[in-house]
């Protein structure tokens, strides 16, 4: 049992936690508010347009930063990646509005985007199911430990977690939350 419990311990000291100074913020919306249609799918009239985000407060040692956007209440039973952004440089702390939206090139040079769950290398607005409850978008922001990590376009979601996982000094999120419009 004790052998178990440090196995537990360890396993949960792996996983960076949000860290204290480590912050990120979006332009148009606070922490816990409804999404802005500006970043919401064409379904519901939305523009599917990449959120402004600004960081600060990486720890020392921090080589690059990677974004993701998850919406976990998606009913996939693995929840669904909206956007993965990578190998942003250490000395980048924003995106601009529209920076991972299809056919964009305002991401920063070295960046490269991942495959949404939707199976493109851009964003995805946000679109839940009409009559599910309000969904939780959670972008996160990553300090990561080395400068480039092993990924390319056609990267899943879950590939690039996997690579944050093994990669993350620390990290900053803001919720967002949107249900279809009745």
């Amino acid at each position: 049992m004790r052998t178990l419990l440090l196995g537990i311990g360890f396993a949960i000291g792996a996983t960076p936690a949000l860290a204290a100074g480590f912050s990120v913020t979006a332009a148009d919306f606070a922490n816990r508010a409804t999404m802005p249609l500006a970043h919401v799918c064409v379904r519901y009239k939305g523009a599917n347009q990449s959120p402004a985000l600004s960081w600060s407060g990486e720890p020392a040692g921090t080589k690059s930063f990677a974004v993701t956007m998850y919406d976990p209440d998606a009913p996939t039973g693995s929840g669904f990646w909206h956007w993965t952004v990578f190998n942003i440089p250490a000395d980048v702390h924003e995106l601009a509005a529209g920076a991972g939206d299809a056919g964009s090139k305002a991401l920063p040079a070295g960046a490269g985007e991942g495959r949404n769950d939707g199976g493109a290398a851009h964003y995805t607005g946000s679109c839940p199911p009409m009559g599910d409850p309000p969904h939780h978008y959670q972008i996160t922001v990553f300090a990561v430990n080395v400068a480039k990590l092993p990924l390319t376009a056609d990267a899943s979601g879950a590939m690039v977690g996997f690579q944050l996982h093994f990669n993350t000094l620390a990290k900053a999120q803001i919720v967002a939350t949107f249900a279809a419009p009745k």
